[in-house]
């Protein structure tokens, strides 16, 4: 598994806004747009791309577009949503697909109730979009999910992380995968509620608010 930290003075300073307690929701929802674009430049680095013949003003040129099949982009529903416009602004060529997980707020262990994705996943590049890598638990399961149909190159894109997440799908998928999380912060620990520290909250909350 390949771990990347994001190191941009950008996006510490978005980042920043994003913990910060007084951000509001549509300030919270529109910083995580930017920052999952910023993230996702880095992430798309390896992205296959192919050979185009065009002609310019001047003359016939070879240039470059995203090869075929196109990429899959797999928000973790509900809070990854908030993620999706990001990724697409950099991929708007990628299909969708989507994942709904829940995570046991005792066992903090995740159950799947939603599944919408193509049912051979086999030479597709997936990007995951979600914004919390705590326990490791949801990104597991969601990547079992693509590995089960076939993908064998998934990267995962979160705004923060956790020591122990990391370590769990660094000893998942340390062979049987190309598996890779780009990050825009390693955080210092989980506390015993399971939640990233400093980290940012619940993200689906602070994103669309608590329906009673």
């Amino acid at each position: 598994m390949h771990l990347h930290v994001a190191d941009h003075p950008l996006i510490a300073h978005k980042l920043t806004a994003l913990r910060d307690v007084n951000t509001d929701s549509a300030r919270f929802r529109q910083l995580t747009e930017e920052l999952v674009m910023l993230l996702a430049y880095e992430a798309t680095r390896s992205v296959a791309v192919e050979d185009k013949e065009i002609s310019t003003p001047v003359m016939t040129t070879i240039g470059t577009r995203i090869a075929e099949p196109r990429p899959v982009v797999v928000p973790i529903l509900r809070a990854g949503l908030g993620m999706l416009d990001g990724m697409l602004r950099i991929l708007p060529t990628a299909e969708v697909g989507f994942l709904g997980m829940v995570r046991d707020e005792t066992t903090f262990e995740p159950s799947a109730y939603a599944d919408r994705l193509p049912d051979d996943l086999t030479g597709r590049q997936i990007f995951i979009v979600d914004p919390m890598l705590a326990t490791g638990g949801t990104l597991a399961m969601a990547i079992d999910f693509l590995l089960a149909r076939g993908a064998r190159d998934v990267t995962a894109v979160c705004l923060v992380s956790a020591p122990e997440g990391v370590q769990r799908i660094e000893r998942d998928y340390s062979d049987s995968a190309e598996v890779k999380v780009y990050t825009a912060a390693l955080d210092e620990k989980l506390n015993e509620k399971g939640y990233i520290v400093p980290g940012l909250g619940d993200a689906g909350d602070r994103m669309y608010g608590i329906v009673d």
